[in-house]
Formats: structure tokens, C-alpha cells, sequence
């Protein structure tokens, strides 16, 4: 039985990842951002365990983790939890690109340190859930874009670090998905939404666990996933 860490389980990809890996009987520790939702979790995936801390403050995650039990070991440690807000570079204010980077980036690279014993313990995975504006950036899209092409080096620098402990380290670039973040997408953009033109969150899902099943040995450093049409 693997043992997973996971972050943004409350919906979209997140959600679709732990409800696969739970049908697996795999233990899943799940990351909430109050006691309020790590409720809503542990009701929604029976026999999870929750970690508590708001990933808009990074800073204070080292403090939120020293005052909880943690696993001893993690196989795979998901980063799949995100945020978006769009505007032009000429409108965004620094308020918006600092709550970007933090969620995006910081939270990420400062969760991923605090955890990174457990992972070497188990010689595990990290794996990163990016987007197509990792790879490439589009009007309106500067601030996302810029934390999750920063998301992409965090996560090159990592498994160059890693590799000597057998740590694997993932990048997954999904294109446009229906979920919740997408419909605020569309909304900011003035778009009409409709979820049937997307990949589904279980698609992504699928993509994820063939990096996390790949044998030991190999590794699949990069993997982007497209809606079809």
C-alpha cells in the first residue's frame, strides 16, 4: 500500500487522482487549507488523513506541519492544488502576482522541502501538476503563467537534486480541463463555458498515475495532455 500526499483533493484533478488512488486501497493524506475542509475531506474520502495549512502563506507551513502528525513515508508526493487570476501585465497589481507565485510556486517548493525526508525514505515521486502556460505564455495570462513556468524550473532543479536518493520528479502539462478553475477562466475571459469541449478531470487523472506506476528504473520526466478536436 503506497502512501500519498496530495494537494487540491477537494476538486477538479485533485479530486479525480485521490478517488483513484482510494479505489486502490493506497493511504491518502490529504492537504486542506483549514479544519473546516479537512472535515469536508475526511467525509468525502473515508479513512483519509488530512494535513492542515493555508498555501497562500508559505511561510507558515513549516509551523502549520510542525504542530501535526506526519506520514513517515511518502511514495508520491501530488502537487495538484493551483490558482489563477488573468490580466494584462499593465493591470495586474503586485497584491495579485505575489498571491499567485505564493500559491503556485512558493507553497509547492516550500511543501515539497518539509516533506522531501519522507520522500527519500520511500525513494519516492514528486509530481507536479503544471499547465500549458508552463511552456508557453498568452496575453492576459502573465502572472499564472510566469508561476508555473517557474513551477517547471523548481521542478528541473529538483530532480537533478534528487536523482542521487532515487527521488522520480514529474511535470505534468495539462491543456484546458472542465473544472472548477476553468469555469473562473472563463468567466474572467467572458466566455461561455461548456465543460463538454474539455478534457475531463479523469483523463488528467489517468495521465498522472501512468507517470506514478512507471516501473523503478525509469522515469517520465515531462508529459503534456491535450483535449482532442
Amino acid at each position: 500500500m503506497a502512501t500519498h500526499v496530495i494537494t487540491g483533493a477537494g476538486s477538479g484533478i485533485g479530486t479525480a487522482v485521490a478517488e483513484r488512488l482510494a479505489e486502490r486501497g493506497d493511504e491518502l493524506w490529504l492537504w486542506a487549507r483549514d479544519a473546516g475542509r479537512a472535515g469536508e475531506l475526511r467525509d468525502r474520502f473515508p479513512g483519509a488523513r488530512t494535513l492542515v495549512g493555508d498555501l497562500a502563506e508559505p511561510a507558515r507551513l513549516s509551523w502549520a506541519l510542525g504542530h501535526q502528525t506526519l506520514p513517515d513515508r511518502v511514495d508520491s508526493l501530488l502537487h495538484i492544488a493551483g490558482v489563477v487570476d488573468l490580466g494584462t501585465v499593465g493591470d495586474l497589481t503586485p497584491k495579485v502576482w505575489q498571491a499567485t507565485l505564493a500559491a503556485n510556486l512558493v507553497a509547492p517548493a516550500e511543501l515539497t522541502r518539509l516533506l522531501l525526508p519522507q520522500v527519500r525514505a520511500a525513494r519516492g515521486h514528486v509530481l507536479f501538476v503544471n499547465s500549458g502556460a508552463g511552456l508557453r505564455a498568452h496575453a492576459q495570462w502573465g502572472a499564472y503563467a510566469a508561476s508555473k513556468h517557474g513551477l517547471k524550473a523548481l521542478a528541473d532543479a529538483l530532480r537533478a537534486e534528487e536523482a542521487g536518493h532515487g527521488v522520480r520528479v514529474t511535470t505534468v502539462y495539462p491543456g484546458r480541463t472542465a473544472t472548477p478553475m476553468q469555469a473562473k477562466v472563463h468567466q474572467q475571459e467572458g466566455k461561455e463555458y461548456d465543460p463538454d469541449r474539455w478534457m475531463t478531470p479523469g483523463s488528467v487523472a489517468t495521465t498522472i498515475l501512468t507517470a506514478l506506476d512507471l516501473p523503478h528504473g525509469a522515469e517520465i520526466t515531462d508529459l503534456s495532455v491535450r483535449p482532442t478536436g
